[in-house]
């Protein structure tokens, strides 16, 4: 029995699905038994569990094969990252409890970075899961192509605002389908100890391909421009975020490159224009 975190959104629905179309047995973990009768009618055992309650946690890590974890996101954390913590803490404990054959964790991109930054909540977690006596694999995704849903918009408007900058400049990026089909791919294999795989796409993407892309799928012009730099915070804050620090931070740190995989990442095979026709289509 493979347990699988985080089904409602992209990528832990691809692990769910492409473990069932490999015959595998499943069990999700959603946080209301509603949002699990969807998979429950295509085989799948459902857990209901809450990520603030370690005895659900343990409930449903129970008897896996292997557990694929990863922590919900959070774009505006309080100062010091408390709920995250105690999120990691919940998840570290009901694995020590329940001792799975082996664990696929989600990560990021950056997670071994030392300055403070957003993606610093996924290195809390290696660091939490580190120093459990269990085969463990963290998965390093680059930036998600999906997070351009929030450019539809302004592309239809032909202009897109840019945080990542130079224009010019490649950015690791990697389709959720890919990252959903390595975690399932690396859940069913058998090593020891713990290992990084860090993967990106074989497309080079920039600010400027992104929106030649989208000029493509639309049918009109559409250009990007760079936002200025010492402009940020003040415009996160009026979009509603309570600490932007993390997030312009992160954004610093994919702008300066220190925000950067290790090794030779491996590689996936959805392009960006496919992910994009995919989001225009919604």
């Amino acid at each position: 029995m493979y347990t699988i975190m985080g089904v409602t959104g992209h990528v832990g629905g691809e692990v769910a699905r492409a473990l069932l179309a490999a015959g595998e047995q499943v069990r999700v973990v959603v946080r209301d038994a509603e949002k699990g009768a969807i998979w429950a009618a295509q085989g799948c055992d459902v857990a209901v569990a809450d990520l603030n309650d370690v005895h659900s946690l343990t409930v449903a890590f129970k008897h896996s094969h292997g557990v694929f974890v990863l922590l919900p996101p959070s774009f505006d954390p309080a100062e010091g990252f408390p709920q995250t913590r105690e999120i990691i803490s919940n998840l570290h404990e009901a694995l020590l409890v329940t001792r799975p054959g082996k664990i696929v964790c989600l990560s990021t991109i950056g997670a071994q970075a030392t300055q403070p930054n957003l993606l610093n909540q996924l290195q809390l977690l290696e660091h939490s899961l580190r120093s459990l006596d269990t085969p463990i694999s963290f998965l390093r995704p680059a930036w998600y192509m999906e997070n351009h849903q929030w450019d539809i918009d302004a592309a239809r408007g032909g202009v897109i605002p840019s945080f990542l900058q130079p224009l010019d400049k490649p950015v690791p990026m990697i389709a959720t389908v890919d990252v959903g089909r390595t975690a399932a791919e690396l859940i069913r294999e058998t090593w020891q100890g713990k290992r990084v795989v860090e993967l990106e796409s074989t497309d080079t993407v920039t600010p400027l391909s992104i929106a030649q892309t989208f000029a493509e799928l639309l049918g009109h012009p559409v250009r990007i421009e760079a936002v200025p730099r010492d402009t940020w915070e003040d415009l996160f804050r009026t979009q509603g975020m309570n600490n932007p620090l993390p997030r312009v931070q992160m954004l610093d740190g994919f702008n300066a490159e220190w925000i950067c995989f290790e090794s030779v990442p491996h590689t996936g095979r959805t392009t960006l224009k496919e992910v994009l026709g995919q989001l225009i289509k919604r």
